[in-house]
C-alpha cells in the first residue's frame, strides 16, 4: 500500500466520512498501510506474548470497522441494478467481516463455545452466500471472466459452458459450501468436507495472484486487484479457527 500510493477504495471511505479534504490522499493511504503493518508486527509478537492478543484484536476491530461502516455509502452498490444487495466496490469491503471475526475471538476468548463457532464461520458463509449469489448476475459473470480465463484450474470450464453458465456453476458451488458449513456445526463428520469445499474457494483465489498478470506489479508488488485477491487469506484463517473450535467439542457432540 505504501508503494502504491493513494488507493481509490481508501478514497471512497474518506469521502463517506467527509474527511477527504482534511489531509492529502497519500496521508490517508499511509495511515491505512501503517495500521496493517502494526497489526502484522503485533500478530508476530502475540505468538510469544499471548497477553498482546486483545491489543491486536482492538487494532483489527478498528481496521475492519472503518471500511465496513462505509458500506452505508451508495458508492458501494451498483445503482443501475437497484443498489443493495447488488454489491460493487463493496465486494472488497465485506471481506473485512473476516478480520472483525478474528478480532472478536482475540478480544473475547472466553465466549460460549457455540457462539464462538458461529462468529468464526459467519464471515465465510456471508461472503460465499453474497458473492455466490452475485455469480448469477451478468455483471459478475463478466467481471470474473478474465480471472477464470487466466487460471489453469478453471479456464477449462469455458470450453464446456458459456460465460454465464460457468459463473452460475461457480455460484452454485459457493452456495452448496454454505449449506455444508452449517451442517458441519451439527454433524461433526461433515466438518472436513465442509472445510475442504469452502477452503478451495479461497485457495483458488490465491492462485490468481500467479496466473492473472494484473495482480502483480514490478513497482508496487501488488496491484489493487492483487490487494482484493489476497484478502481471501483472512477467510482461510476463519476456517482454521472454525476447525479448531469444532474439534474442541466434547466427544458426545463429535459423534453427532
Amino acid at each position: 500500500m505504501l508503494l502504491m500510493g493513494p488507493h481509490k477504495h481508501i478514497a471512497l471511505a474518506t469521502d463517506f466520512y467527509s474527511v477527504s479534504e482534511l489531509l492529502p490522499a497519500s496521508v490517508f493511504n499511509a495511515m491505512a498501510a501503517l495500521a496493517f503493518i502494526a497489526s502484522a508486527i503485533l500478530a508476530l509478537l502475540s505468538i510469544q506474548t499471548p497477553s498482546l492478543k486483545p491489543l491486536l484484536g482492538y487494532l483489527l476491530v478498528t481496521i475492519s470497522l472503518v471500511p465496513l461502516v462505509s458500506l452505508f455509502a451508495e458508492t458501494r452498490w451498483i445503482a443501475s441494478m437497484g443498489g443493495f444487495p447488488v454489491i460493487g466496490s463493496g465486494q472488497g469491503v465485506i471481506k473485512y467481516f473476516a478480520l472483525l471475526s478474528i478480532a472478536i475471538l482475540f478480544i473475547k476468548p472466553q465466549l460460549p463455545h457455540k457462539q464462538a463457532i458461529w462468529i468464526s464461520i459467519a464471515p465465510v458463509m456471508l461472503v460465499l452466500l453474497w458473492i455466490g449469489g452475485m455469480k448469477f448476475t451478468a455483471i459478475e459473470a463478466k467481471g470474473i471472466e478474465d480471472l477464470v480465463l487466466s487460471s489453469p484450474l478453471m479456464s477449462w470450464m469455458y470450453q464446456l459452458w458459456d460465460v454465464q453458465t460457468t459463473s452460475n456453476i461457480i455460484g452454485i458451488y459457493d452456495l452448496v459450501a454454505v449449506v455444508l458449513l452449517i451442517a458441519a456445526i451439527y454433524y461433526y463428520k461433515l466438518l472436513l468436507p465442509a472445510i475442504v469445499m469452502s477452503g478451495m474457494v479461497f485457495v483458488v483465489t490465491q492462485t490468481f495472484l500467479i496466473s492473472f498478470d494484473a495482480s502483480i506489479s514490478a513497482e508496487t508488488v501488488l496491484t489493487s486487484t492483487g490487494h482484493f485477491l489476497i484478502k481471501d487469506l483472512w477467510f482461510i484463517a476463519n476456517l482454521i479457527l472454525f476447525y479448531l473450535l469444532l474439534t474442541q467439542q466434547s466427544p458426545e457432540k463429535k459423534t453427532a
